[in-house]
């Protein structure tokens, strides 16, 4: 956090973390102004505070907090543009990959639109409640993993450039979940004991597959449950009900238990096959950004830890620069290796070195038949 006076824009959710984290700027001297960025998705009755951080109880806490704080407050109109995410997310299961919308929200909103806002109103920085850090590494800045290990949200922000990490703030890295419920009871926050929201905020009804039927209804047509060599085991009802790894919904009878394999939009196919087949040797990346470290040339590399979910446990890996793009070779067996999701390569003490989404898998062996 910066010691010199800054006029700081907090993109607040109405909860906990982000009310803590405008509440520490204030009282370390900077100038906050507070926003609220409205999605315009219709909440479910009784699941407001589980929807997501974009509701309209959201909205009224987020703006009773910035009153308390005595801060300007903005309530953004972005309707428009979640349309743009919310048919993203749906064209991606349509295509037979899965999406994570919260690290297309942050680069988009918290950092795209709310950072021009904050050219708008002259100030210096967008900041927000992740569990997060930022730290230098070779000349550049990058995030890093939070203090709570547990409630770490670096993964999630690894598409944020050189430009906007240079006018980012965040609050809450050196800190804890429940030192921020402490600093809220401190403040006298009225959001101290606010639950977390869970879900993505534009799925009200908890189901994402209704969304993508919505906007996607052929990603519904039934379709082949195969095993890897092509052999029929069952039918499905729509590519869009299964991702990589999954168990549910799949033929029962054989000796082991089935799991997704890959999505075959092309062929309507669900590929499944046993545990093992799940391991994956390598995969490549698309739309990385380099944070820790500079671009790799040609034929270079970086080594360091992987991690592929956003709970996933990182392992050792090799990141290179190839012909065919940005590869990642794993230093262990990766599980469930999913196109679409992010892979973010952390540097021993933490720092996001790059990170990119997987675009395709390389299976750790050979098709293997399935007994039955």
């Amino acid at each position: 956090m910066s010691s010199s006076r800054e006029r700081i824009l907090v993109a607040m959710s109405g909860g906990v973390d982000s009310s803590v984290a405008a509440a520490l700027l204030q009282e370390a001297g900077h100038e906050v102004i507070g926003a609220f960025m409205r999605n315009g998705v219709p909440a479910e009755a009784g699941r407001q505070h589980r929807q997501g951080c974009c509701g309209i109880e959201d909205a009224h806490d987020a703006r009773r907090v910035a009153d308390a704080l005595g801060i300007r407050f903005y309530a953004v109109d972005l309707e428009a543009r979640f349309e743009e995410l919310i048919e993203g997310f749906a064209e991606s299961y349509a295509t037979g990959r899965t999406p994570n919308p919260c690290i297309e929200c942050n680069r988009a909103f918290k950092f795209g639109s709310l950072l021009g806002l904050a050219e708008d109103l002259g100030a210096v920085a967008v900041a927000t409640g992740h569990y997060a850090k930022l730290e230098s590494r070779n000349g550049r800045t990058c995030v890093a993993r939070g203090l709570d290990h547990d409630k770490d949200q670096s993964y999630v922000l690894w598409p944020l450039t050189q430009h906007v990490l240079a006018r980012t703030r965040l609050p809450l890295g050196g800190m804890t979940k429940a030192m921020v419920r402490a600093e809220a009871e401190r403040f006298g926050l009225r959001v101290a004991n606010k639950p977390e929201s869970m879900d993505i905020c534009f799925v009200p009804g908890g189901d994402y597959r209704a969304i993508v039927r919505a906007r996607r209804p052929e990603a519904f047509e039934p379709g082949d449950i195969v095993d890897e060599s092509g052999r029929i085991l069952g039918l499905h009802n729509g590519i869009a009900g299964f991702t990589v790894g999954q168990r549910r919904g799949l033929p029962g009878g054989q000796v082991q238990p089935l799991h997704v394999l890959e999505v075959d939009p092309v062929n309507k196919r669900v590929v499944v096959g046993t545990r093992d087949a799940l391991i994956s040797s390598a995969c490549t990346l698309e739309n990385v950004v380099w944070s820790g470290c500079a671009s790799l040339a040609l034929g270079e590399c970086v080594a360091g830890l992987v991690q592929i979910r956003a709970h996933h446990e990182a392992v050792a890996a090799e990141v290179s620069q190839t012909a065919e793009g940005v590869r990642i070779v794993f230093g262990a067996p990766a599980e469930a290796v999913t196109p679409g999701q992010s892979a973010v390569l952390y540097d021993e003490n933490g720092g996001i070195l790059l990170g990119g989404v997987i675009r395709s898998v390389q299976r750790a062996r050979a098709p293997a038949p399935i007994q039955v």
